[in-house]
């Protein structure tokens, strides 16, 4: 049953991460077509934005599937790490889109002539990103809640913030559009470039956090407070009078902690091990996949 019910999350994970793939292609070649006919750097920068969205979703997607596979004698500990790879991977994307948005936008901005022709088809491209990143960032963060997925929630982040991204690129747009009826207010045929420093600024803040985020994980950093949290879970089993050495890391979706206890030292190994039993079905009705390991120690008597 218990293997089961782990394949059908399983299953709802990769479902997630593969609709988050098929989005981004279909918005990536939307985007750059209107983008192309249009001249517009605010809808380009978008789909550059877009383009590495695919990229990070098909590194999502095959890292959620990696992920799962239990652990070898290579991977001890399972293969966790991987989605937290993926997610610095997607972060030095998006660093580098926006490294390429801001040379383009700086180089409108002091001389460049570019024609931005503002049509229908500029605002339909970005509203209809906007719908579908709501979409998809909905099921993404449901499905990384469900499974505490370090992979589905950075993309659902991103794409949460491709939002407002989006309406800063519509803005920039209807300011262009102003512009030629107002023809003595020069300033507003640089909306569009302005759009995109926009959007480049969304992108580098959420990259930075993401990529700070990712690197704690990689460097084993204790989730806030989780310490504390396991050591009360453990000392509120009877007959453990101490609980020390706490030690909790994340690997991808799961997390992994070892601890120290104390114990009567009248007590036998098999009410040791019993006791180590119950502290494990404790802590993982509280923090389910939890992997702990528990070293009983006496308590020294005075």
């Amino acid at each position: 049953m218990t293997e089961l019910t782990h394949s059908d999350g399983q299953m709802e994970k990769n479902s997630a991460a593969l609709s988050s793939v098929i989005a981004a292609i279909g918005l990536t070649t939307f985007k750059i077509i209107v983008g192309i006919f249009t001249g517009s750097l605010g809808i380009l920068a978008e789909a550059a934005h877009s383009g590495l969205d695919l990229v990070a979703a098909l590194v999502t997607f095959f890292a959620v599937r990696l992920s799962s596979k239990p652990a070898d004698k290579q991977h001890n500990y399972g293969h966790g790490k991987i989605e937290n790879l993926s997610a610095l991977f997607e972060t030095l994307l998006l660093l580098g889109t926006c490294v390429w948005i801001i040379y383009e936008a700086v180089s409108r901005l002091t001389g460049k002539p570019v024609e931005v022709d503002i049509s229908i088809w500029a605002f339909i491209v970005m509203l209809v990103s906007i719908g579908i990143d709501f979409t998809r960032s909905r099921i993404l963060k449901r499905a990384a809640k469900k499974f505490n997925s370090q992979a589905l929630e950075a993309d659902a982040l991103h794409f949460s913030t491709d939002i407002w991204s989006s309406c800063v690129v519509i803005l920039g747009l209807i300011l262009v559009k102003i512009s030629e009826y107002l023809p003595n207010v020069p300033w507003l045929k640089e909306a569009d470039s302005v759009a995109a420093l926009g959007v480049s600024a969304i992108v580098a803040y959420v990259s930075i956090e993401m990529g700070i985020r990712t690197i704690l994980a990689l460097m084993d950093t204790s989730p806030d407070g989780m310490e504390t949290k396991v050591k009360q879970l453990v000392e509120s089993v009877d007959g453990v009078s101490d609980c020390h050495k706490v030690r909790v890391r994340s690997s991808g979706p799961n997390l992994i902690a070892d601890v120290h206890i104390r114990m009567n030292p009248r007590t036998t190994i098999k009410t040791a091990h019993e006791k180590t039993l119950l502290i494990q079905e404790k802590v993982r009705e509280e923090i389910p996949g939890m992997d702990i390991t528990i070293h009983v120690e006496p308590v020294e008597e005075k």
